[in-house]
């Protein structure tokens, strides 16, 4: 007779709101295409199944930021799907990427100089995106290295471009006037490569408006249900909900206290139910004192500190806290966005955070 464990915590990803709201970006593109941001293990959702169900839906452009990711995508999707790789080339990979199908996303000369030259190599020509630098100052063609390739085009030779691209700034505060620089900045790189397809929307940088869409955006937290808008009403569904089981429900009194340090003392008797989630599963130390669970719409608020297994709730108000039943960390009452305010941080680290030790469980469309 086998025996199956309870999970401790279980991650719900719905797919279906996920593929919701990549057909809500997309229309809001359109006559642009929406490619899907996949990095991070689809930013902590797990790519495979977020590719599959995009590439399902009609999605066929896909974006990563490391090769070993752009792999696992790779096998995950049709052929007929585009997977670019931010990072682009490093030295002795242009064969891996040749006969994987990937697309290098090319940051600089010696990256561009590597491809030509596996182009040469393998007597055929190569796809890849360009990326020129508008102002964040991390990967991409500086504006000097960008001058120097358009005035000697022969460094593209066997390299066929079939994305030039960059990447927004501050596209999340609209009035930021480095939006409008940027813009300015990527329509005179691009004006080289008419016939090439742009890049440059990301999520937020879509809510800025047709200008920014070109001809092809790139929704990245978006997709996942971060909010887009920050300070506005969320347009996107929620795709992901955390719950972690009640393992032990105790009442204490004055003075008595809670978790490591001391950090919290009873002046009331407080029912005290302890769950199986900590910062060894992702959750953020920094939520102590300051996180909220909830349980049949009431809430349980953190009592002390956060530690590496654990998480110690207030559940004096709520009679439904008995051992064996799950709370909810992070869904519709704690949407990412409001779980990361409480942590002092953004809904993308949020939810690339979340460990391997919750079981997963996906909802298919």
């Amino acid at each position: 007779m086998s025996v199956t464990a309870q999970p401790a915590a279980l991650l719900t990803v719905d797919l279906g709101a996920l593929v919701a709201n990549w057909r809500d970006l997309a229309a809001r593109v359109a006559p642009a295409a929406c490619a899907a941001v996949v990095k991070a293990d689809g930013y902590g959702l797990g790519a495979v199944a977020v590719a599959r169900a995009l590439a399902r839906a009609g999605c066929r452009d896909f974006f990563v930021a490391r090769l070993s990711e752009g792999l696992a995508v790779r096998d995950a999707v049709p052929e007929s799907c585009r997977v670019t790789v931010l990072d682009g080339l490093m030295t002795g990979e242009a064969e891996i990427y040749r006969r994987r199908g990937l697309t290098p996303c090319l940051n600089d000369p010696g990256q561009v100089a590597m491809w030509s030259q596996a182009a040469a190599r393998a007597g055929e020509k190569l796809p890849a995106a360009l990326h020129f630098d508008t102002g964040m100052s991390r990967l991409g063609l500086s504006p000097a290295d960008a001058a120097s390739l358009l005035a000697d085009t022969a460094a593209l030779d066997g390299i066929e471009l079939v994305t030039v691209m960059s990447h927004l700034v501050s596209s999340e505060v609209p009035d930021d006037p480095i939006n409008a620089a940027q813009l300015a900045a990527f329509r005179g790189w691009r004006a080289a490569f008419p016939a090439v397809r742009a890049s440059f929307a990301n999520s937020s940088g879509i809510f800025l408006g047709a200008p920014y869409h070109f001809d092809l955006a790139r929704p990245g937290c978006a997709l996942y249900g971060v909010n887009p808008l920050p300070g506005k009403p969320n347009p996107m569904r929620g795709v992901a909900t955390l719950e972690a089981r009640i393992l032990q429900v105790r009442e204490i009194e004055p003075p008595q206290t809670v978790g490591y340090g001391a950090s919290w003392r009873a002046n009331r008797r407080t029912k005290v139910a302890t769950v199986a989630c900590g910062y060894a599963d992702g959750w953020l130390r920094t939520l102590s004192g300051k996180g909220t669970a909830w349980i049949d719409g009431k809430p349980l608020p953190y009592l002390g500190r956060v530690s590496m297994d654990l998480i110690t709730l207030d559940a004096s108000d709520a009679p439904a806290a008995v051992p064996g039943r799950m709370v909810e960390l992070m869904g519709p009452n704690a949407p990412v966005d409001a779980v990361a305010d409480a942590a002092g941080t953004i809904g993308y680290e949020i939810l690339v955070r979340l460990g391997q030790r919750f079981a997963r469980a996906y909802i298919e469309p």
